[in-house]
C-alpha cells in the first residue's frame, strides 16, 4: 500500500516538473499578443487618435473596395471605415480593445498576394486615400455614426427599420440608379426544392411538404426589398431567407420549376447605406468624396479625430 502511495507521489510530481515551466510562462508572460494580431479580423487598435487605426483602414479599404475604383470612392470608403470602427470601440466602452469589426481586412502580405506586380500601384493609390482623410469620421448629433455599407442596391437603398429594428435617421433609402449597371446586379440561382426546404426547416415547422412547398403574401419596402414572405405556412422575412438559403439580395423574385426554385436576386448586400459601386458612380460624375457620403448617410457632418 505505502508503495502504491509513493508511486503515485512521484507522478504528481514528474507531473508538476513538466507544466511548471509553461504556468509560469502563461502567468508571467501572458498569452501571446502576436497571434491575437495576426487573427483574421481580430485586429489591436490601442487609441482611435494613433497611427494604428490609420494602418487598419489601409486594410480595411483594400479588402472591401477595388482598388480600380476612382480616389474619391476610395477616400469615401475610408471614411466610413474609419467612422464604423470608432463607433464600435466607442460602444465597448474604451478605446483599449480587441474587437472584431465585422469588416473584411488585408494584412500587406494579403495585399501582395492578391494584387502580385500591381501591389505597389495599389497600395500606393489606398494609402493615399486613407491619408487624405486621415482621422475624419461622419457624426450625427455629436456622435460617430453606423457607417454601414453594402457591395451594391438595386436602384435605391434600403432604410436601416427595414433591414434591422432600429430607425436611424441618417439611414434612409435614396436612390442608387446606377447601380443597376453593376456587375451582376442582376443574378439568377437555382436551388433544389429539397435543399429549400431543408433550410427554411430550421426556423420551425413547416406545414407543406418538399413537393408542395411554396412562396406567398410577398411585402416588400419602398426600395424592393421582402419585408415578409409566407414559406410553407410559415412567415418568414427576407433576410431570413437570403441568409438561409444564401442569396446575394433580400430584393428577389422566386419561382417554382418543377424540383427547383429559381431566385432572381437584384443588388449585393444588406442595401443600408453606402452602396459602393454607387459610390464609384457618383465620383465618376465628379462628386467628391464628402458629397457621396452625404448622399448615402443623410444629414450627417464631419469631424476630424486626428
Amino acid at each position: 500500500m505505502a508503495k502504491k502511495i509513493l508511486g503515485i507521489l512521484l507522478g504528481y510530481i514528474i507531473l508538476a516538473v513538466i507544466l511548471l515551466p509553461l504556468l509560469i510562462t502563461l502567468l508571467w508572460g501572458g498569452f501571446s499578443k502576436e497571434e491575437v494580431k495576426e487573427a483574421k479580423k481580430l485586429v489591436r487598435i490601442e487609441d482611435v487618435f494613433s497611427p494604428e487605426l490609420e494602418e487598419y483602414i489601409v486594410g480595411v479599404v483594400s479588402a472591401e473596395m477595388p482598388a480600380s475604383f476612382p480616389e474619391e470612392a476610395l477616400k469615401a470608403q475610408a471614411v466610413a471605415a474609419r467612422t464604423y470602427q470608432v463607433r464600435k470601440m466607442q460602444e465597448v466602452g474604451t478605446d483599449r480593445v480587441i474587437y472584431d469589426v465585422g469588416q473584411a481586412y488585408n494584412s500587406v502580405a494579403e495585399q501582395k498576394k492578391k494584387w502580385g506586380e500591381n501591389y505597389i500601384e495599389n497600395a500606393n493609390k489606398i494609402r493615399t486615400a486613407v491619408k487624405e482623410t486621415q482621422g475624419e469620421i461622419m457624426v450625427y448629433g455629436g456622435e460617430p455614426i453606423l457607417a454601414v455599407f453594402h457591395a451594391q442596391s438595386a436602384g435605391k437603398t434600403e432604410a436601416s427599420e427595414n433591414v434591422w429594428t432600429s430607425a436611424l435617421p441618417y439611414l434612409k433609402s435614396v436612390d442608387s440608379e446606377e447601380d443597376k449597371k453593376a456587375p451582376n446586379n442582376e443574378y439568377t440561382s437555382n436551388i433544389s426544392a429539397k435543399d429549400v426546404w431543408k433550410k427554411l426547416s430550421t426556423f420551425g415547422k413547416l406545414s407543406q411538404s418538399e413537393a408542395e412547398l411554396s412562396f406567398s403574401n410577398i411585402e416588400r419596402s419602398d426600395a424592393g426589398y421582402i419585408q415578409n414572405v409566407r414559406v410553407g405556412g410559415m412567415n418568414l422575412t427576407g433576410l431570413q431567407v437570403r441568409q438561409a438559403l444564401g442569396l446575394r439580395s433580400a430584393n428577389f423574385q422566386v419561382e417554382r420549376k418543377g424540383d427547383n426554385f429559381v431566385f432572381v436576386t437584384h443588388g449585393y448586400g444588406h442595401g443600408a447605406g453606402m452602396s459602393q459601386y454607387g459610390a464609384s458612380f457618383l465620383a465618376q460624375e465628379g462628386m467628391d468624396y464628402r458629397e457621396i457620403l452625404c448622399h448615402y448617410y443623410q444629414g450627417i457632418s464631419f469631424e476630424n479625430i486626428a
